[in-house]
């Protein structure tokens, strides 16, 4: 009798906090040129990867498109012409960082500056690289599918460090708020988190993903993952202490507020996205509307989210204060 009072008790618990959760339509959207593929937010602005060639940048308060940045097709591996997909997109200063795909299944990584492309790593190399961002103005990092990580300085044009993470395929990485650190996912589900100064592994998070982690984020002293066992992990990045969360459905998307206090992850196979509080765990929110599968989450502060997809529209949410 007691154990089934337990269950009643959790059951119960469980229904209210659902009940409670917020269902809300995208109050707006952007059209972008074509599926996004990465997105990030400066000073107001939107900057849009897609698999169409194109850069896409909008002002956030105007809600319109103020800029596109086309790079050039390629060649596929049967000599056709076709959009290069761009796989990552960064900003600093006046600096757009732009890795793409490139002739016969190569990878190229751009700098747009002062209206012109500067090719920095030519598809020539033959690199498979993942992603890319700026570490500094003058330096940045990247990785290979094969879970290689290197710092590239781009005055001297050379490789200051390159380490292997791991043996499992990369996935993907997060740099810390002051970009001290980086947290590399791969398909093994375990976290390598390394210096980015000099390439120093620091510790691993472990035995919460049990297969590849396909996203992951990092604000303040926390880390989100997106992963392919259906959990969505949120780690301490101090003391490692972790919980999940558990879908019915792949997990391809995951990101904090910048305060970390908040969490979003694609939660079912509807591509609906669920927002929750990582203090309490109590699930808020489910933003609904998206037509394909996520590949973006991003806060702009603690109110206001974007989320893309596969497809040409990224929607846009405001939250309402439930005293978080």
């Amino acid at each position: 009798m007691k154990t089934f009072k337990i269950v009643l008790l959790v059951v119960f618990s469980v229904l209210s906090l659902q009940a409670n959760i917020n269902i809300l339509k995208a109050t707006n959207s952007f059209t972008t040129s074509g599926g996004v593929t990465d997105m990030l937010i400066k000073k107001q602005k939107l900057y849009v990867a897609t698999t169409n060639s194109t850069i896409d940048i909008f002002d956030i308060k105007a809600k319109e498109k103020i800029k596109q940045i086309t790079i050039p097709k390629i060649k596929d591996f049967i000599g056709d012409t076709i959009n290069a997909k761009i796989y990552s997109v960064d900003v600093i200063d006046n600096k757009i960082l732009i890795l793409s795909q490139g002739n016969k299944g190569g990878r190229n990584i751009f700098i747009y500056e002062n209206e012109k492309l500067h090719t920095i790593i030519s598809d020539k190399k033959r690199e498979f690289i993942a992603k890319a961002k700026f570490l500094s103005k003058d330096k940045i990092l990247y990785s290979l599918l094969s879970n290689q990580l290197f710092l590239y300085d781009l005055k001297d044009k050379k490789i200051v460090y390159e380490r292997q993470a791991s043996q499992s395929r990369f996935s993907d990485f997060s740099l810390n708020d002051d970009k001290s650190k980086i947290i590399i996912a791969d398909e093994s589900g375990v976290l390598h988190e390394y210096q980015t100064s000099n390439g120093k592994f620091i510790k691993d998070y472990k035995y919460q993903n049990l297969d590849n982690v396909y996203q992951v984020d990092w604000k303040k002293n926390k880390i989100i993952t997106a992963g392919q066992d259906r959990r969505s992990v949120v780690y301490n990045a101090i003391n490692k202490n972790a919980y999940y969360k558990e879908t019915d459905f792949l997990i391809y998307s995951c990101a904090l507020s910048p305060s970390s206090n908040l969490a979003g992850f694609a939660s079912d196979e509807f591509n609906n996205v669920t927002i929750f509080n990582t203090l309490t765990k109590a699930e808020l929110y489910k933003l609904t509307g998206s037509k394909m599968i996520i590949t973006n989450i991003i806060f702009l502060n603690e109110n206001e989210i974007f989320v893309s997809s596969d497809d040409s529209k990224i929607n846009y949410y405001k939250l309402e204060n439930k005293g978080f």
